[in-house]
């Protein structure tokens, strides 16, 4: 069973920088994905940044390109979301979830196409940005 637990949220003013972890366990042993997606009070959950375990390709949401990047230590059980020059529309909710999805799903249907495929969650840490 994957666990994730995700750590590093809390009060940043605008224009800083914050990074989360999440540290995962039981990953699946096949291709899968694993990355960050956020919710923000009264809007939908959406995907930020993900990792294809199999070949490493590495994918942005058009909003936090330039701004956020996505990494995994050497023994990929953490993960991790160096978020730099934060804005207030960056608060919300920041959830670590890892689905087991084929390579190459996201090249054909999009980043956002993995916010209703991943199969476990984190409880989520909430991001703050003051203005």
């Amino acid at each position: 069973q994957v666990q994730l637990v995700e750590s590093g949220g809390g009060l940043v003013q605008s224009g800083g920088s914050l990074r989360l972890s999440c540290q995962a366990s039981g990953l699946p042993p096949n291709s899968y994905y694993i990355g960050w997606f956020r919710q923000a009070p009264g809007k939908e959950r959406e995907a930020v940044s993900c990792i294809s375990h199999n070949d490493g390709n590495v994918y942005y949401a058009d909003f936090v390109k330039g701004r956020f990047t996505i990494s995994r230590d050497n023994t990929g059980n953490t993960l991790y979301l160096q978020m730099n020059d934060v804005k207030p529309e960056d608060t919300a909710v920041y959830y670590c979830a890892v689905g087991s999805i084929r390579q190459g799903y996201v090249d054909d249907y999009g980043l956002d196409s993995l916010t209703s495929r991943m199969d476990f969650w984190g409880k989520g840490t909430l991001v703050l940005v003051s203005s």
